[in-house]
């Protein structure tokens, strides 16, 4: 994204990979919920993570080691000039499906008009930004974009390409936009080899891969087969762990990996604990408000409810008070926003936003003091906010508007996540004190994507993930068109002209100083605006393997995320 990729052209492999790592083994791994779909890149059904991680590939691969730079892999090379305003690819030889039949160019026009016209929402913004795609050499593809944005070489190096002919309708195939069971056809190291709707789906490696002796993937993919085991919930799944069902089980809960982990397995070596440091954003786990909605539609009843949120006996309760709290969207990270009122290029920036800027935009205090002694003070001022907004107590304390309506609504949770049902059945017991009548709604994996799709909720908890490069997925998560359009991940209802203008500048900054400080600024607004009650993170992954599991010393920058487990991890006995 921005200066020199840190490998040389004649590298023999990824920094975090180990070259001569065996082959072989199964790795298993446990999901809770269900799923109703292989196909992952469109709206309809719920698919397996593994489908695109394992058997799809992209003209461009991400090493992990460095904040955003990929390398060449569908494509053997790449081509842009100094404003990006084109890019080329040139289709690596000998590429193949899983099947055996030739990567074309026409695989790789077709995938990307596809994905941008019938897929997931999230390929869309990229692909309206196309002017023109057209091939240029027997094996080369040429794109001219419509307006200023660096990333979109990038962003188009990692569209998945797949195999055209399985979606030829003419010639028998199936309409690409239909949810299905049957597998997608990619160019991956894996394929689907056996499939239990809704419990569990294999997949294979596939017999002599065309790309295993790329260096870009030398010590990658070593694992014979990989398994995803679904269960209703995590209690059971974890049990599933302990009796040798499960290779894999990352622990989220610090109190629990201190006390829940003497059992046989763990104590006669067959499985160990392993913490893996990570420099990654903290992200976002929280619970949203759904903005979209009264009286979530007002700042100062989001204000409010956050005041009611006691973080610290909360914490305690759940986690033994071990984790962090969230205090901003790429916390943990250099590109986090700083202590105090803003300054420099964050000022500039925000500047011509100032007046309409939700409060602690440009101060930098917004989340309340979680220390538990401040709790009553919390609720003194959330009752005030709360009258402002026109939300006062009736005779009984229940809190009502001036229709006489009570303050009262859903927390949408997904099935299986017993720690955040615990902290809200928690918050809720504190708001009915506060004379708000909440009530938790737990439903299936289904069912829940169904109606987070449509929007369909007052509140809900979700895990905004973010990476060490963000840029166009941003517009995805907080963009005015997610207010309406259906299946984008901006959950909150987030519409403000200030955040698409720092993104704006994300995607136009030319260095990586002007590209901090366009993050920060939007850090600042979107922790201003109140769209979620943070919750914890950890700044390590605490991971309790099979003993024959290995990984390699040498970590990536973004700990155990994308490109490390199960890429470079190996069986050995």
């Amino acid at each position: 994204m921005y200066g020199e990729p840190a490998l040389p052209q004649d590298f023999v492999s990824l920094p975090y990979a180990n070259p001569d790592a065996p082959q072989g083994g199964r790795f298993v791994f446990a999901e809770v919920g269900s799923f109703d779909s292989l196909n992952p890149f469109i709206l309809r059904g719920s698919a397996p993570w593994g489908v695109n991680l394992l058997t799809v590939q992209s003209l461009l691969g991400r090493s992990y080691d460095e904040p955003f730079t990929l390398y060449a892999v569908l494509a053997e090379s790449v081509e842009t000039d100094s404003a990006r305003s084109f890019v080329e690819f040139t289709l690596r030889e000998g590429a193949r499906f899983s099947d055996g039949s030739p990567v074309t160019l026409e695989d790789v026009i077709w995938s990307f008009e596809t994905m941008g016209t019938e897929g997931h929402p999230r390929y869309r913004n990229a692909w309206t930004k196309i002017e023109s795609m057209e091939r240029v050499g027997e094996r080369s593809l040429r794109f001219t974009f419509t307006e200023p944005d660096r990333e979109l070489p990038l962003i188009l190096g990692l569209r998945p390409i797949v195999q055209r002919a399985q979606f030829d309708v003419s010639a028998g195939g199936r309409p690409f936009a239909d949810s299905s069971l049957e597998p997608v056809i990619g160019s991956g190291p894996y394929r689907v080899s056996t499939v239990d709707p809704g419990r569990s789906v294999t997949f294979t490696r596939v017999e002599d891969w065309w790309a295993e002796d790329l260096p870009f993937y030398a010590g990658q993919h070593n694992a014979q087969e990989i398994r995803y085991e679904y269960y209703s919930d995590l209690a059971v799944a974890f049990e599933g762990f302990k009796a040798g069902l499960i290779s894999v089980w990352r622990e989220p809960n610090a109190a629990r990996w201190n006390d829940s982990y003497d059992f046989p397995a763990m104590n006669d070596g067959r499985m160990r604990q392993v913490e893996i440091p990570h420099q990654r954003p903290s992200g976002m786990s929280g619970l949203w408000f759904n903005t979209r909605r009264a009286p979530f539609d007002d700042w100062r009843v989001r204000e409010a409810l956050l005041l009611a949120f006691d973080f610290e006996r909360i914490n305690t309760l759940v986690t033994g008070g071990a984790e962090p709290r969230i205090a901003s969207y790429f916390g943990n990270s250099v590109l986090g926003m700083r202590p105090g009122a803003a300054e420099g290029r964050v000022a500039d920036l925000l500047a011509p936003f100032a007046d309409d800027l939700a409060p602690g935009a440009l101060s930098g205090e917004v989340l309340p003091d979680s220390d538990g002694r401040n709790a009553r003070r919390n609720r003194r001022t959330a009752l005030r906010l709360l009258a402002e907004a026109g939300w006062q107590p009736d005779a009984q304390g229940q809190i009502r508007n001036a229709e006489g309506a009570p303050l009262a609504f859903e927390i949408l949770l997904l099935q299986g996540q017993s720690e955040i049902q615990s902290s809200v059945a928690a918050y809720v017991e504190d708001l009915r004190r506060l004379g708000i009548e909440a009530r938790m709604n737990v439903i299936d994996s289904a069912q829940y994507v169904q109606r987070t799709n449509a929007y369909d909720f007052d509140m809900t908890h979700s895990l905004r993930l973010m990476s060490l490069s963000p840029g166009n997925e941003q517009y995805l998560y907080w963009g005015a068109e997610g207010v309406e359009q259906p299946g984008t991940r901006n959950l909150a209802g987030v519409h403000d002209p200030a955040v698409e203008a720092m993104i704006g500048a994300m995607l136009t900054a030319q260095s990586d100083e002007d590209f901090t400080a366009a993050v920060r600024a939007l850090d600042r607004v979107l922790m201003a605006g109140r769209y979620a009650i943070p919750l914890w993170f950890s700044p390590v992954s605490r991971m309790a393997i099979d003993a024959n599991l290995h990984f390699p010393e040498t970590l990536p920058i973004y700990g155990d995320w994308t490109g490390f487990l199960p890429e470079t991890w190996w069986y050995q006995e």
